[in-house]
């Protein structure tokens, strides 16, 4: 894990892998980092350039004060200029989705495909989750937010190893930071954005999410031209740390169909 220096200050990010393949880029959500990517950075790593990124004040980021989606979206594609990447495969989740989603809108010609999880164009109680988590961002330690959240973020497969990864990792995000990436996410209203997708994009989504359920992914399935649907068993909101092998092997499948 490191930094690099780009045009909109540091940018924390991950990278694994190299070779020819297009590379493929993946964005975290609002109570995460790029270390939730680990399992995926290890597999796709195997073919291919695999980079995960923070967002300014995430990791090892630069904050940016009120910074807001397209401003996380211009850090991501600063972040390729500076690490030589033209184009790439875009997968986020949650709030990565919404940024890969901003991404396409901002560069279309730099996503070769979105991989979008557990995620959505608009939420119907995103100003409601909105004003929670910011008062409890504010009431509470992050540690106390991280615990009372996950069990809500995971599903019925998720071990105690994991809750405690998850609960860890959302603790250690600095609640500015935070509140600006809960802006990022619950605010968003992308329906005209996604309705204008021309890439191959695949949707996946658990079955036990309970924060994006598969009602906005089928939405985003709905609106997306062209676009694929997999619904990922006994996941919850975190799918790809959840069934790591299941989310892999959809997205596999899904980039060999793009060479």
């Amino acid at each position: 894990m490191g930094q690099i220096a780009t045009a909109r200050g540091r940018i924390g990010y991950v990278e694994k892998g190299g070779g020819n393949e297009t590379p493929i880029l993946f964005l975290h959500g609002v109570g995460s980092d790029k270390s939730v990517w680990r399992p995926q950075l290890d597999h796709f790593g195997a073919t291919r350039r695999a980079l995960a990124f923070d967002y300014p004040g995430y990791g090892e980021s630069e904050f940016l004060d009120g910074a807001t989606r397209d401003d996380f979206s211009a850090s991501i594609l600063s972040a390729m200029d500076a690490l030589d990447i033209d184009r790439a495969h875009v997968c986020g989740l949650s709030l990565g989705g919404v940024i890969a989603i901003a991404m396409h809108s901002a560069a279309p010609d730099r996503c070769v495909s979105l991989a979008i999880a557990d995620s959505f164009a608009v939420h119907p109680d995103g100003q409601g989750i909105y004003d929670r988590s910011v008062a409890a961002s504010r009431s509470m330690t992050m540690r106390e937010l991280a615990e009372a959240r996950a069990g809500v973020l995971l599903g019925s497969d998720a071990t105690d190893d994991l809750r405690s990864e998850i609960v860890a990792t959302m603790a250690a995000i600095d609640p500015p930071a935070f509140r600006l990436g809960a802006a990022a996410v619950w605010l968003a209203d992308q329906r005209d954005r996604v309705a204008n997708i021309d890439v191959p994009t695949l949707i996946l989504v658990g079955d036990e999410d309970q924060v994006t359920p598969a009602s906005l992914s089928e939405e985003l399935y709905d609106l997306i031209p062209e676009s694929e649907f997999q619904v990922i068993a006994k996941a919850g909101h975190l799918a790809n740390v959840e069934q790591v092998q299941a989310f892999n092997m959809a997205i596999e499948s899904f980039l060999s169909q793009q060479r």
